[in-house]
């Protein structure tokens, strides 16, 4: 298959549908990097809530606890599946604060919506989109987070310029995701299986650091998932890794 934009989100497109028609996590040793939900998130954040929500990950880590959200705030969730980090933010922002889910992938969209009035989440919405074309106004976010999603967009500098955007001055970045040390082979980089499977599409670290510069963004920081930077150092070349990727749009 010839690898275009189209391509790729289709690809993506069919293989998160047919993890959220399996309501099953797609976590395992060939997705997304990560393992049982225990080992992404703290206990405490995943009390109160059904066990089909809260055992629905298809993330390589915890960005809710690196967006350490305050009562009141706007938080944006890219690429939100089944809405598990949403329902985690909102428990955070509190009544006062808001939500927002998008996601290109309707069965998905449908899951988290029915999962939403069954917990009673009036300050969650979920909205139908592309990353690199968002549904959000202008400067509406104070913080936008993720969780092993935008290493599965086609145009990663498109979608760290609408960031940029809809982030109010001096909002954040609290992303978790996958990257590498290196370039990856150029036949895993071909891959619609591997796109879908969170590995093709992985930025090198430095390229990710530079597209989020380049776009405006300010003390970015892309190191891996509760590690040093030295640890960075010592990861083989071309190995996809999780990363918590942090920065901030100046004020």
């Amino acid at each position: 298959m010839l690898k275009t934009p189209d391509t790729i989100r289709s690809a993506v497109r069919e293989h998160y549908a047919d993890a959220a028609r399996k309501a099953d996590s797609c976590c395992g040793p060939s997705d997304c990097g990560c393992g049982p939900n225990t080992t992404l998130y703290d206990d405490q954040l995943l009390t109160g809530l059904p066990s089909d929500v809260a055992n629905f990950s298809l993330g390589c880590g915890d960005p809710i606890s690196l967006a350490a959200l305050q009562p009141g705030e706007i938080a944006l969730d890219l690429g939100s599946g089944g809405g598990l980090d949403c329902f985690l933010a909102a428990k955070q922002v509190g009544e006062m604060g808001r939500v927002i889910g998008v996601d290109m992938t309707p069965e998905m969209l449908k899951r988290a919506r029915a999962a939403a009035e069954r917990l009673g989440a009036a300050n969650v919405e979920f909205r139908q989109g592309y990353l690199e074309s968002l549904p959000v106004e202008d400067s509406s976010i104070d913080a936008v987070i993720s969780n092993c999603v935008i290493n599965l967009s086609p145009d990663k500098p498109q979608v760290f310029r609408e960031i940029f955007r809809v982030l109010k001055p001096g909002g954040r970045i609290a992303v978790s995701d996958i990257v590498t040390n290196g370039p990856l082979p150029q036949a895993v980089q071909n891959s619609m299986e591997q796109w879908g499977a969170c590995v093709a599409g992985a930025l090198d670290v430095k390229d990710y650091t530079r597209g989020l510069t380049d776009a405006g963004f300010a003390d970015v920081r892309v190191q891996p998932k509760g590690e040093t930077d030295k640890a960075l150092a010592m990861l083989p070349v071309g190995v996809p890794f999780s990363a918590a990727v942090t920065a901030v749009k100046p004020g």
